[in-house]
């Protein structure tokens, strides 16, 4: 009683002392109550294998057989003292089976507290992986969505939240299929499929529409048995593909942009000495002193249209040429605040127009009148697409670790970037408006964006546009601090 107060109540943990202690007072009480009941013949001597037992199990080896040993002798001297005739084959039995519940006891006791500590080894090693598990789960990018068979949510990381713009959190054990489907048509037909069919989605692509806004994902699911019979469950993992599906286009611009510039240079080169040769005998024409007035007239006409299609040609030309011609180090946000001036002075710059530019010192090395140019370009592109109330923001600075996308790999890059506060870029103007002859401006030429993307690229840099229709445009232009050398055309090829 003392022991269980003192262990149990009072939350001792016992040492060697008190294990030594309490086998001894039990030998004793045992060995006490033998004595008084027949000695040898007592049927309370079993009560020692209980001792050595329960010694066996809570002592190493080596004190339970030194306990075995102590209650045998005491067992001996009991019979030797009080009944010596009574000692018989039957006594040394009796120890014999005290040695052997001591040895079996302890050796069963010490397996056990092998596996145990094997298992607390085990147990440590499964809280640790599931420690690091949780925690990649919660810091990776990819949003990770596990639905159970029954359509509910059964986990959701932090990214998956942020990705489908909901508090998946609260959403645990809820239905919440059709809430993805709301969100993600995509994701949640992968989910489903998965789900009936038991095949993998691998690297499928979808979108998310998240406050309004839809960007691109790429996705893979995975199904998960946990019961036979019943829907198994999924895992899908998600991310955002925006800046890989961006890089993908820049490819294709480049390329597309590379063989328009090459059939502009040649049809240029074919059209002008025809067109100069036309012009120039429609002119000698029509100073003969027979032409009519109409005749004088249509030559006129002729030789205004000619004169259009010369400048034309000449700015295919120019985009065709776009190179790299003079390298210097210069001041990004000094060329951008020359360039602002520039437009400032042109027709197409209203009265009520607001032009800032603002930044650090950005250095850069790269051809001045090109990359005047680009900003030029794109700050009038601004200005005519804003209307009288244009507001323009031109900022040039080193670019931060957010600015350059995914997949885009630039040497200590600087960043221009001019928006405006117009109507946006329309949709099917928007994936072709770097190509020649593409603009949503009546009486434009479309070739500024196409001159300014190549300009871009002479310099290996990026350009980037983020448009939303009646919430103005943004345009990013990304330049390695070190850009081509001197010759250098849009496709990163020196001049020959």
């Amino acid at each position: 009683g003392v022991s269980v107060w003192y262990t149990h109540v009072r939350e001792f943990h016992p040492g060697a002392t008190f294990l030594y202690t309490q086998a001894l007072f039990d030998l004793g009480l045992v060995t006490t109550i033998v004595h008084y009941t027949d000695g040898a013949d007592s049927i309370f001597s079993a009560l020692y294998i209980l001792v050595i037992a329960v010694s066996a199990v809570l002592m190493p080896v080596a004190s339970g057989l030194l306990v075995t040993l102590l209650g045998a002798l005491l067992y001996v001297a009991d019979i030797v003292w009080g009944q010596p005739e009574q000692l018989s084959v039957t006594v040394g039995l009796q120890i014999l089976v005290f040695v052997g519940v001591a040895i079996a006891t302890g050796y069963l006791a010490t397996r056990v507290g092998v596996v145990g500590a094997e298992r607390e080894v085990l147990q440590r090693e499964v809280t640790r992986l599931r420690l690091e598990a949780g925690d990649i789960l919660r810091n990776i990018g990819s949003g990770v969505v596990t639905v159970d068979g029954d359509g509910n949510l059964a986990y959701a990381n932090p990214a998956a939240a942020e990705l489908l713009g909901i508090e998946v959190a609260t959403l645990v054990g809820r239905p919440i299929v059709e809430l993805l489907k709301a969100r993600s048509p995509e994701l949640w037909a992968a989910i489903v499929s998965t789900q009936r069919h038991g095949e993998r989605t691998v690297r499928a692509e979808g979108r998310i529409l998240s406050d309004g806004v839809a960007f691109p994902i790429g996705l893979t699911t995975t199904a998960l048995e946990l019961e036979p019979g019943r829907p198994p469950s999924v895992t899908a993992i998600f991310s955002d593909i925006s800046d890989q599906k961006r890089l993908e286009e820049l490819h294709l611009r480049t390329e597309r942009l590379e063989a328009v510039a090459e059939l502009s240079a040649s049809l240029a080169h074919e059209i002008r000495n025809p067109l100069a040769s036309i012009r120039s005998s429609v002119e000698q024409l029509s100073r003969s002193t027979h032409t009519t007035d109409d005749e004088q007239l249509l030559a006129g006409l002729v030789v205004r249209e000619s004169d259009r299609l010369s400048r034309l040609l000449n700015e295919f030309l120019d985009f065709s040429r776009v190179r790299v011609t003079k390298c210097l180090m210069l001041d990004l946000l000094a060329v951008a605040r020359g360039a602002v001036d520039v437009v400032r002075g042109h027709p197409d710059c209203l009265p009520g127009a607001t032009l800032e530019v603002r930044g650090v010192a950005a250095l850069v090395e790269g051809d001045e009148d090109l990359l005047n140019r680009v900003v030029v370009n794109l700050v009038l592109n601004a200005v005519q697409a804003s209307g009288t109330r244009a507001r323009v923001i031109v900022e040039a600075r080193p670019a931060r670790a957010g600015d350059v996308p995914a997949g885009v790999h630039l040497e200590d890059p600087v960043l221009l970037s001019v928006s405006d506060n117009g109507p946006g870029i329309a949709p099917e103007v928007r994936e072709r408006m770097f190509e020649p002859f593409v603009t949503n401006r009546a009486g434009g030429s479309g070739l500024g964006l196409a001159i300014v993307h190549r300009a871009v690229q002479a310099h290996r840099g990026v350009v980037l546009v983020d448009t939303r229709e009646n919430h103005g445009t943004a345009f990013t232009v990304l330049l390695p601090r070190g850009a081509a050398g001197t010759g250098t055309d849009a496709a990163g090829r020196s001049a020959t």
